[in-house]
């Protein structure tokens, strides 16, 4: 039985005037129904990448699908016609993009937008679409949904906003979700607000999730399994108690260490030293041996495999002893 998606060594690259930029090269897991993976890394990892060659949104070129899978309930993504994919995205795989007023039109209400998606995909009329939309609102916590249908997108909140966007992503009933950083820029409240929203539709709906996000605390609120991603690959892969128990991989070590801790005070935060590398230069070797403290010749002349250590716990380096 296939999972309900599958990525399977999937390798997205760019083509740039500085050369190749390889931004998910070999990138695989899994999700399936009623289950939350957290994508977790920080910016210019690959983690939107990944989700928008789910969706299949990324222009071709300069963006070039060089190798693996993406199936959907057994079916491959990538080997689709623009026509049939137009039928998955946005009815079956919907997407919470990451900031909502650059994703909703600002020229049109947000019922309408709402609306569309819904008469594209369930054939219902105008007016059964705005019943749909309205009703919509309402279950994304909207108050006065009938006069909230007709307001634009600059005369709301952004946690208003956001919450336009999950009505939209959720009103055709998918059966996946990807909900990239749905809770950026948003005050503690709302953040947790709109997290309860998600867990409680995903929960009557029986949708698989993936949430991506830099923040390891929305990671552990929401999530059964978590992939630590950095520059393009998986370097880490488990369950939630296995990730913030037994950290394997320094990166995500690196990670947790840098959250701060209530009631200790502390001087300075800790944090990585350096960034992540452009996609154009990865160094050879392992892609952490520049940021790494515990990194030696071997890692910085050999790539290290994903290796599993515990049940369904892996990860990528070549010193695990080293950070255990």
């Amino acid at each position: 039985m296939p999972k309900l998606l599958e990525i399977d060594h999937l390798q997205t690259y760019f083509k740039t005037d500085d050369g190749v930029a390889k931004a998910v090269d070999g990138v695989s897991y899994s999700i399936d129904k009623h289950e939350t993976l957290g994508l977790v890394g920080e910016s210019g990892c690959g983690k939107s990448v990944t989700a928008l060659s789910v969706m299949r949104l990324l222009p071709t070129p300069p963006a070039v699908y060089a190798g693996g899978e993406i199936r959907f309930n057994g079916q491959n993504l990538l080997a689709l016609s623009e026509n049939d994919m137009r039928q998955i995205r946005g009815n079956r795989i919907s997407m919470i993009f990451q900031e909502p007023m650059t994703s909703l039109n600002p020229v049109f209400t947000c019922g309408s937008q709402i609306a569309e998606a819904v008469e594209l995909h369930q054939r219902l009329s105008k007016k059964e679409a705005r019943a749909k939309a309205i009703e919509m609102l309402n279950l994304v916590g909207i108050p006065s949904p009938e006069q909230r249908f007709d307001d634009y997108p600059h005369q709301l909140s952004g946690g208003m906003r956001q919450r336009i966007m999950i009505a939209m992503a959720l009103s055709c009933n998918p059966e996946f979700l990807i909900a990239d950083e749905p809770t950026t820029a948003l005050d503690v409240t709302v953040q947790a607000q709109i997290l309860e929203l998600i867990k409680g539709l995903q929960s009557e709906l029986g949708m698989g999730v993936i949430m991506i996000t830099h923040d390891l605390g929305v990671i552990a609120e929401v999530s059964d399994r978590v992939a630590v991603m950095y520059a393009s690959k998986i370097v880490e892969y488990g369950s939630v108690e296995q990730i913030f128990d037994r950290p394997l991989h320094p990166y995500t070590t690196g990670l947790l260490n840098s959250i701060p801790r209530l009631g200790k005070r502390v001087e300075r935060l800790n944090v990585i030293d350096g960034s992540v590398p452009a996609a154009t230069a990865f160094p050879k070797g392992c892609n952490f041996s520049t940021r790494c403290p515990f990194a030696d010749e071997h890692c910085r002349n050999e790539e290290p495999p994903l290796i599993e250590y515990d049940a369904g716990h892996t990860a990528a380096c070549w010193k695990i002893d080293a950070t255990a």
